[in-house]
C-alpha cells in the first residue's frame, strides 16, 4: 500500500490488495478480499465488496457500489465474485453485484467500458468490452452483453437476455427478448428491431460490402416475413459470404430465450 494515496477518512481492510498509484477517496470503504489493480482511482463515498478482482486504470466515481451481494432471495452467503477488467469508468451511484451460487457464480465486466450514473449490473451478467451504458440503464440477473454495445438512458434488459455485439438499444427501451449483433432497437413499449447499428458500424471501420452484407441478414430475418426458421435458412446461404453473417447466425443458434421480433 506504500504507493497507493488513501484519504485519511477512508476504510480499507488489511487484506484488500491495492495496487502501485492507486488513489482512494473520502470515506470510502474497501473491504476483504478486494484486489485493485495498478493506476485506479476510487472517488468519495464508494463501496467495494469482496470478493472483487479489479485491473488496472479504471475510474470510480464517487458513491458507486461495486462487488454488494447479489439481489437475489436463493443467495444463502456462499463465495461468489465480480471481475472487473482494465480502463472502465464508472459514474456515481452505478451499482454492479457479484454473481451467485447457481448462476455461474461471477459477474464479469471487460476492458474500457463506460458505465455511467445510476447504472446497474446485477448478478452474473457478462459484460464484453468497450460497451456504453447510459444514465439508469439497468441489467437484471444473467444478461449477457456483446462488445460494442450502447444502451441509451433509462432501457432495461430482462433476465437471461442477450444482446449481441455491436447492437444499439435506444433510450427507453425494455428489452425481453434475445437482440442479435448489429441491430438497432426502438422504444414502443416493450423495445422492437427497427433495423441496424449502421453509423456505429461505420464509426467502428465497417466497410460498404459488409455493411450491405449485413442489411441483407436483417432483411431476411425481419422483414421478409419468413418464420424463423425459414429466415435462418436464408441466413446460412448469406453466412457463405460474410463472416459477420456468420457471426450473427451463431448467435441466434445458441440462444436459449425467444429473439426479439
Amino acid at each position: 500500500m506504500s504507493t497507493a494515496a488513501i484519504h485519511a477518512t477512508a476504510v480499507v481492510d488489511p487484506s484488500a490488495r491495492i495496487g502501485a498509484g492507486v488513489a482512494i477517496g473520502a470515506f470510502t470503504v474497501v473491504g476483504a478480499d478486494v484486489e485493485i489493480g495498478d493506476g485506479t482511482t476510487v472517488g468519495a463515498h464508494c463501496s467495494i465488496q469482496g470478493p472483487t478482482r479489479m485491473g488496472r486504470d479504471n475510474r470510480i466515481h464517487g458513491h458507486a457500489a461495486i462487488g454488494g451481494d447479489p439481489q437475489d432471495k436463493k443467495f444463502e452467503g456462499e463465495r461468489t465474485e465480480l471481475v472487473l477488467g482494465d480502463r472502465n469508468v464508472i459514474r456515481e451511484f452505478a451499482t454492479i453485484s457479484r454473481g451467485t451460487g447457481n448462476g455461474g457464480g461471477t459477474t464479469r465486466i471487460g476492458d474500457d467500458n463506460w458505465l455511467l450514473a445510476y447504472v446497474h449490473v446485477a448478478h452474473d451478467c457478462q459484460v464484453g468490452n468497450h460497451c456504453v451504458f447510459s444514465n439508469n440503464a439497468t441489467l437484471a440477473g444473467h444478461v449477457e452483453i456483446g462488445d460494442h454495445v450502447i444502451l441509451s438512458g433509462f432501457v432495461g434488459v430482462h433476465q437471461f437476455c442477450r444482446i449481441g455485439a455491436h447492437a444499439f438499444i435506444g433510450m427507453g427501451a425494455f428489452v425481453n427478448g434475445d437482440v442479435p449483433p448489429y441491430v438497432l432497437v426502438a422504444q414502443e413499449g416493450y423495445g422492437r428491431p427497427r433495423g441496424i447499428n449502421a453509423e456505429g458500424l461505420k464509426r467502428r471501420g465497417f466497410d460498404g460490402e459488409r455493411i450491405a452484407a449485413i442489411k441483407r441478414a436483417y432483411r431476411a430475418l425481419y422483414l421478409s416475413g419468413a418464420k424463423l426458421d425459414q429466415a435462418r435458412a436464408q441466413l446460412a446461404d448469406l453466412a457463405r459470404d460474410s463472416d459477420d453473417v456468420r457471426a450473427l447466425l451463431e448467435f441466434i443458434e445458441r440462444g436459449e430465450r425467444p429473439l426479439l421480433r
